[in-house]
């Protein structure tokens, strides 16, 4: 397809229009089938590639100047409308996510993409400004770093989230990709339901995943790229997070990464010891309140936490008076762990506060204990460094050890995570009919004011006709008259764009009439103009 002058000087077009000529250049000499990529999932033709580089290349065109602007538009648009790419353009956008878990990638490659929740906006917009990229949101833990993304093509839009991926944290794409999962549309809506309820926690049932899906939407309104599609998925999350806790018993027992910390450290020491054993929280934020509080409910009755103010300190004081809690300054923090038989640590810091020179000039822990210091670490990145388990007398517990606390009770854990799947089915066909409820949508607005444009037309060669006399009973008869002929003429096309995706079959014809009335009325061409339109304002 030859290519118009004045799409010369946009750089990622003219690359997206070089990589789609060298596509259709080798595209005679490329084997018939289509090849596995990574993990099995079956690579898009390659002419899907084509339809990024038509809407850039529209896109292009609508930054012009607003003459030129439209008439590149027409000309972009009679391109998509003609060419053999014109089915993809029809195609709804997958939602995918790509990430690494605790169950997939260990702890030191998901510290190093760990985004900070302040950079959750400018990951956003960076993730929207690839090409193949519409909406984004990024969901980053403790135990995961995923994100969420609404792709105009699955294949190119993994691999460019992947190379950003790459780009940010330092790690090899290679790497990236033997630890990834990518999950698409279904799948993908299935895997955010279970994390929201905590069925891809270590714990099951936690709650603090909940709280942190939660933040993606607080900090997700208003940034531009947390899309329609992308906040929806997010919010019915919350509903079904709220929904499992409430119907069923999965958040019963240790409920959070911070009350498996403690059950760890007491499988560790020794039973006689747990009454006597000397506790230390480093940190006072969020996480480091809840080892407290998960230390009371052992029965626990004094704790030394180490903080860099003692305001929240206080504050934890006074919530929780049924434990002895003294305070002690970031610059105590040795002298304190010297004191110590079990260190919890659980701060913000990005770099390691324990290494082994650190560890190895201190005393022993007390004899009940067998002399050995516990660092349960729950942070991410890491405040103690791994080389502390070359000292004799430390052992080093960092969260993917907590997986050893939630062995037991498989057999009840499995019936519960049972009762939430029949639940999390139900929302996910929900989630799905109400998105694809959102395909008719620019088909029922066009309908009218294609209706619209018929009526006022007709009513104004109508009144031209009745003379100047007219008055305005009369007038507005008229006008009542003919609003009432078209809704009675639209009723019956409305009901049939409508559905509530309760089965597939409903499901199947509500997007026949859909096509059925573009081709009929010619709505098409509108409706893609107004998404590139939109696309290109997301751009500016």
């Amino acid at each position: 397809m030859a290519v118009s002058s004045s799409f010369v000087g946009c750089p990622k077009l003219e690359t997206l229009l070089n990589h789609h000529n060298l596509s259709s250049s080798s595209s005679s000499s490329s084997t018939s089938h289509t090849p596995l990529g990574l993990n099995g999932f079956r690579a898009l033709p390659k002419k899907n590639r084509t339809r990024r580089g038509l809407i850039q290349r529209a896109r292009c065109e609508l930054s012009a100047s607003d003459s030129a602007s439209n008439a590149a538009s027409i000309s972009a648009l009679e391109q998509l409308k003609n060419s053999a790419a014109d089915r993809y353009t029809k195609e709804r956008s997958s939602i995918v996510v790509i990430g690494l878990s605790i169950h997939t990638a260990p702890v030191e490659m998901r510290e190093k993409l760990a985004i900070p929740e302040a950079e959750w906006p400018r990951a956003i917009a960076e993730l929207c400004g690839l090409n193949h990229i519409e909406e984004a949101a990024v969901l980053s833990t403790c135990n995961r770093m995923e994100i969420y993304v609404l792709a105009l093509s699955q294949h190119r839009g993994v691999k460019e989230v992947t190379e950003w991926m790459s780009k940010t944290s330092g790690i090899p794409v290679s790497e990236i990709c033997q630890h990834r999962f990518l999950l698409y549309n279904k799948d993908a809506t299935q895997h955010i339901f279970e994390v929201s309820a905590g069925l891809d926690s270590l714990v099951l049932g936690e709650g603090q995943i909940l709280a942190q899906v939660k933040q993606v939407v607080k900090v997700g309104q208003g940034v531009n790229g947390f899309g329609r599609n992308i906040s929806g998925l997010f919010k019915h999350a919350i509903t079904v997070g709220k929904r499992v806790r409430t119907e069923t018993n999965i958040a019963a027992g240790a409920v959070s990464v911070s009350s498996a910390a403690v059950e760890l450290a007491l499988m560790k020491l020794p039973d006689s010891s747990h009454a006597s054993a000397r506790m230390v929280v480093i940190g006072a934020g969020k996480m480091g309140k809840l080892v407290i509080k998960h230390l009371m409910s052992k029965g626990c009755t004094k704790v030394l936490v180490v903080n860099r103010s003692e305001e929240r300190v206080a504050a934890i004081r006074e919530e929780m008076p049924g434990i002895e809690i003294i305070y002690r300054p970031l610059d105590e923090m040795l002298a304190s762990t010297a004191e110590a038989d079990v260190v919890f640590t659980s701060t913000a810091s990005e770099t390691p506060l324990f290494l082994k020179e650190h560890v190895e000039t201190l005393p022993p822990a007390c004899p009940e204990v067998r002399g050995l210091r516990l660092f349960v670490d729950i942070s991410v990145p890491r405040n103690v460094g791994s080389c502390v388990n070359e000292v004799e007398t430390a052992r080093v517990y960092n969260v993917d050890d907590l997986k050893e606390v939630v062995a037991a009770n498989k057999e009840d854990r499995m019936r519960k995570a049972m009762e939430a799947q029949a639940i999390i089915t139900e929302e996910s066909k929900q989630f799905e009919a109400w998105r694809d409820s959102l395909e008719t949508v620019p088909t029922i607005k066009k309908l009218r004011a294609y209706a619209e444009r018929i009526r006022a037309a007709e009513l104004e060669k109508c009144l031209s006709k009745m003379g100047d006399d007219i008055n305005k009973k009369t007038m507005r008869a008229v006008d009542d008259l003919s609003r009432g002929i078209v809704n009675r003429f639209l009723h019956g096309p409305m009901q049939h764009l409508r559905c509530d995706g309760s089965d597939s079959r409903t499901l199947s014809e509500t997007l026949e009439n859909m096509h059925a009335l573009n081709r009929m009325y010619g709505l098409e061409k509108d409706i893609l103009e107004e998404k590139l339109k939109a696309m290109a304002g997301q751009q500016k």
